[in-house]
């Protein structure tokens, strides 16, 4: 059975109420399939059991969805890595003091690296080690993922185009989708198309060697805490500027969205070259970038939103099967 597959029966039995906006996960794993080697693509497709091209794409908020069953409560904290900083005046992680001791997504992005790279893990095993990456490299470039105040900014009530909605899923879904459109893979794949040309030859171009710099397998807790600090760095010169608030204030909709979506945007396309570079990495030992096939449409899936925290969990059971 695909991976897809398994997704969707997994989906099929969560409340509807966690359906939210897969866009931005479904984007970035539509970039990264973009700049992948092709013997990292058919390593990738051999494990995912998917040889579609939208095979990164279509497990891309597997994780979420899998968190919301009783198998992956375990995983709830590895979402995020909670900053004890003090926004707008100071932001900046530190992996001692913030992933606490349940995990976050810096010391989950470590575990599993680890674990798809095995030889002695079983296939299934493999399999979740692959749709966790794709994923939580994702959630690490939010900022609000990478950050304590109020929950990831869960509990700020804010407005976004006259609607009531909480200032962690403006970031997760409101600006995203206000772009891109619904939570398709058609869109996502639109989108996707739109940030690779700009990586490759447009506005990125310049940047996309820094994004990978310095990026080592032999030490991906450091890796990841870079990443983690990065979009951390966003909570004070883009998230909440001027405080929480300033952003009670005035519908979110208009010049603030505006003026983030370019934020946005990069983070996505900084997260799906990652991606890329970092599975390169796994299967090559180099982020020798190359283009891919460019992915066609597929049937649109949706993600739960990350509307929970702190699940307590046995330390151990990051190491069990779903």
């Amino acid at each position: 059975m695909k991976a897809t597959a398994i997704f969707l029966s997994v989906l099929g039995a969560l409340p509807s109420t966690y359906a939210w906006g897969a866009l931005g996960h479904e984007t970035v794993g539509y970039v990264a399939s973009n700049f992948l080697q092709p013997a990292t693509v058919s390593w990738a497709q051999s494990i995912l059991k998917d040889t579609s091209s939208s095979y990164l794409a279509s497990v891309a908020s597997w994780a979420d969805s899998y968190r919301a069953t009783t198998a992956g409560k375990f995983s709830a904290p590895f979402h995020f890595i909670d900053a004890l900083d003090n926004p707008p005046s100071t932001c900046g992680v530190s992996y001692s003091r913030d992933c606490g001791s349940k995990g976050c997504v810096v010391s989950a992005i470590s575990n599993y690296t680890t674990r798809v790279r095995s030889t002695t893990l079983s296939t299934s095993d493999v399999n979740q080690a692959l749709m966790f990456l794709v994923h939580f490299i994702g959630d690490i470039h939010q900022p609000l993922h990478d950050e304590n105040l109020s929950l990831g900014g869960n509990q700020i009530a804010v407005t976004f185009d006259s609607a009531s909605t909480n200032l962690h899923s403006v970031w997760d879904t409101s600006i995203p989708q206000k772009y891109g459109g619904t939570a398709t893979l058609a869109n996502a794949q639109n989108w996707a198309t739109t940030i690779t040309n700009a990586i490759k030859t447009g506005s990125y171009s310049s940047l996309k060697a820094g994004w990978i710099s310095g990026m080592s397998l032999s030490d991906p807790t450091t890796t990841a805490t870079g990443w983690a600090s990065s979009a951390n760095a966003y909570v004070c010169t883009a998230v909440m500027p001027n405080g929480v608030a300033a952003l009670q204030s005035t519908d979110l909709g208009g010049a603030y969205y505006t003026k983030n979506l370019p934020v946005v945007q990069q983070q996505l396309a900084t997260a799906g070259y990652r991606l890329a570079a970092w599975l390169n990495l796994i299967v090559t030992g180099t982020t020798g970038m190359s283009a891919a096939a460019k992915p066609r449409s597929v049937n649109p899936v949706y993600e739960t939103p990350r509307n929970f925290r702190r699940i307590p969990v046995d330390l151990n059971e990051c190491e069990r099967e779903p």
